[in-house]
């Protein structure tokens, strides 16, 4: 993900500089777009970490409350 970061980088560069060809902004968006998948992802991951501790003494984790929410696996994409 890192080299897709750079890659990312030095498109913009180009593109702020001299401006990019059919190719490259195709690959720009790609790579754009598996970089905020990823990024998705990864936020994801992090936050159906995440317990909440009730007054009650309930422990209840964000995932557990979004899948009551909006129902399992319907949200995830």
């Amino acid at each position: 993900m890192k080299t897709d970061l750079k890659r990312i980088n030095e498109l913009a560069k180009k593109s702020r500089e001299t401006g990019l060809t059919e190719e490259e902004l195709a690959e720009q968006r790609a790579l754009r777009s598996a970089y905020i998948a990823e990024f998705r992802k990864n936020l994801r991951s992090q936050l159906d970490h995440i317990e909440l501790e009730y007054p009650d003494g309930r422990v209840v984790s964000l995932k557990e409350i979004r899948d009551e929410k909006y129902g399992k696996g319907e949200h995830d994409a």
